[in-house]
This record gives C-alpha cells, structure tokens and sequence, in this order.
C-alpha cells in the first residue's frame, strides 16, 4: 500500500425534483442538487457528495483538485489541511466549506477501500448502531400528507422521534405552526418524541412564547429557534425553554462549533458532515463538544453521517431527512433501513458502502467532468497569442 496516490479525480452534478413542493419557515424549494465526487487511485474509487449549489463543483475542479492529485491517498488528514489552507482568499464558509466536505468524504471512502476496511472501522467504531429520526413535516404539507409522513416513520419503520418544520413565512403564521404541532403530537401519540425545526425564521422572545404555547404537545427539541448568527439569541431560547435547543447545521469549521458552545447557545451541536469540511472535521468538533459535555447529531445527509457517527462516542442520532434519504436510496446502492429507530453500518461492505447507479444518475446529471494527474503534470500547451493587426 506504499505510495498509491491519487491519479484522477471526478465530479458530477446532479439535480433531483421533489416529490411535492417543499418549504421550511424561511425557504422553498423543488428541487435538490448534488454535487458528487470520486477519487480515484490504484484503481479503487472513494465517493463523497455535498447538497449545494452548481458552483461547489467549479470550485472542486479550480481550487482543490490540485491539492489531492498525485499525493498519497492514504494521507486524508495531510489532503484537508491543504484544502483549508487553499481557500483561504476564497472564504470557507459556504459553498467553498461544502465543496472541501464532498473532497473529504471521498479520501476517507477511497482509504477505507483501499485498505479493506468499512469506513467505520477505519475510524474506529464506537457503538454498533446509531439512532435517528424522521425527519420532513414541511410547511407546504397539508394535515393529510402531514399525518401519512409521521404514520409512516411511527408505525411502519418504528422511529421513536419525529420532527416537522415551523416558523413559517418568518414566523408570521404562528397559529398554524401550532395547529401543526399539536395534530403532530396527536398523530404520533403520548410515547414519541417530538421535534420541530424553525430554520432560524423567530425573533428570541416570540419563540419563547410558542414553546410555552405548545406545553401540552411536549416538544423535547426545538432546532434553529431564532438564526443561528444569533448566538445571544439562542443561549436566551435555551435559558428559558425546557426543551433541548440544537442548531450548528451551517457550521463551516471547528472555530464556528467553538463560538456557539462557548457563548451556551444549544444543547446539542448539529453538525453537518457534507458542509463543515468533511468527516476531517466532523471528528474535530465532536471532540470539542465532547470537551464541553455536550452530544453532536448529525443533519441530514443520513448515509454520509452513518459511519462517522458510529465511530463518535457522543453522538446522539442522525437526522433521516425526507429529500435525503429518497434521493440517496434513488443514486446508489448500499443504502441502509432504519429498524427501531436505529441503523447499523455494514461491516462486511468497504468503505461507506454505497455505489452510484449510473444508470439512474445519469437522468439527473447537469455536468460532469473528470481530472486526471496526467492532465495536471503536463497542461496543454497553450494557443499561440495573436498580435493586434
């Protein structure tokens, strides 16, 4: 396994149409993309993917493609610090942070394969299964499709936690997000926890009152509150609210994690494994929140999250996000099925354990462009200048 570096590196997009329209408190939405990526070395592919915009890819194939080609693949770790530090007049939150996620988590698949060993493994499991919970209840639902969804979760896959999306229209519907709580408390029934998700669309004090307002329901999470820029907003939430306050989930590296847990902002850190610089980080801030006693969960994404969550003593549970999970059991094999409320990491499958179905990908596929090591040793010539006539 001596000096295999990396020789190739591919990326794709892809746009996937919902299958209804969908909106939190603050956003809408029809379609998802996807920006996947494949590194390639020694003839084995690792696969890693972000859900961001077209322009992760250009920033793939313009800024990093170049700090992972020809250097040995087995050095991950070596390959995210140079990412970090190539961005660095680009800014890394945003789309720059995703594209390094997506790079990351192909390393870290392209080793694990390598070596034999399924990713959790390679990093080192901790627990056989990891929890998680249902997640969707989007705002543009109605009371039919609402209760579908949370049946289905409850009854059918046994989830023992669900959360639907208020905070609609920037928190000026504030009647109908407890209409919806309450006939979601109803539906799921007294021995299910129940979560909601404002995506940052309250002011500090209003979502104070709605978690009063719904007392009855019992909710036990309550997600993005008020923005999650507003950390002296949140730690207010948290101060006076029984529920657990959870936000992070557009945490861009290991000093953001720092700056919320420092100010008391959440009871539990939501890090998102495919837009805070890969499992690279992820491992970094769970071991900051481990510092501070506190538990990481994993937002959306759930297939990437598995592995790197099995591998993290204080993980809490991955969120088995609608669009996420669908898309996912869409593109690739390998995909794995709650039980109880659990899924379990395959150990006898390398790697994550997933494979592109090419075939249904393509139907999806916007762009797509591959980097050979060859091609960035020995750049074309470039065309001859003309002089002005």
């Amino acid at each position: 396994m001596i000096d295999q570096p990396v020789d190739a590196i591919e990326v794709a997009t892809f746009v996937v149409p919902t299958d209804a329209p969908e909106a939190d408190g603050t956003l809408s939405w029809s379609s998802t993309t996807l920006v996947l990526v494949r590194a390639h070395a020694a003839g084995v592919a690792g696969t890693g993917w972000t859900y961001g915009p077209r322009a992760c890819a250009e920033i793939i194939e313009e800024m990093l493609a170049a700090c992972v080609l020809g250097h040995e693949a087995l050095d991950v770790t070596a390959a995210a610090e140079r990412m970090r530090r190539a961005v660095r007049n680009a800014g890394r939150p945003g789309a720059v942070g995703y594209a390094i996620s997506a790079v990351d988590i192909a390393l870290w698949d392209l080793k694990a394969r390598l070596l034999g060993l399924a990713l959790h493994q390679l990093l080192g499991a901790v627990h056989e299964t990891v929890a998680v919970y249902g997640s969707g209840g989007f705002t543009t639902y109605d009371s039919g499709r609402l209760r579908d969804q949370l049946r289905w979760w409850v009854d059918e896959q046994h989830i023992p936690r669900v959360k639907i999306k208020i905070g609609e229209g920037w928190g000026t519907a504030v009647e109908r997000d407890l209409v919806r709580i309450a006939d979601a408390r109803a539906v799921i029934g007294p021995d299910v926890e129940l979560y909601v998700d404002a995506n940052g669309g309250y002011q500090a004090k209003q979502a104070i009152r709605v978690a009063a307002a719904a007392a009855e329901s019992e909710v036990s999470w309550f997600e993005e509150p008020v923005s999650s820029d507003d950390l002296d907003g949140l730690a207010r939430v948290r101060d006076t609210v029984d529920c657990d306050v959870a936000a992070g989930e557009y945490g861009s590296d290991v000093a953001y994690f720092a700056r919320m847990i420092a100010a008391g902002a959440v009871d539990c850190v939501q890090a998102d494994v495919t837009r805070c610089g890969g499992i690279s980080e992820w491992l970094r801030i769970a071991a900051v929140a481990a510092g501070h006693n506190l538990q990481i969960s994993g937002h959306c994404a759930p297939h990437l999250h598995a592995h790197v969550a099995a591998a993290t003593p204080n993980v809490r549970h991955l969120e088995w996000f609608h669009d996420h999970v669908r898309i996912e059991n869409m593109l690739f094999t390998g995909t794995l099925v709650p039980g109880g409320g659990t899924v379990r990491p395959d150990r006898s499958a390398v790697g994550h354990g997933l494979t592109v179905r090419d075939d249904v990908a393509a139907r999806y596929r916007v762009g797509c462009r591959r980097i050979d090591l060859r091609r960035e040793r020995d750049p074309a010539p470039a065309p001859p200048r003309r002089e002005p006539a």
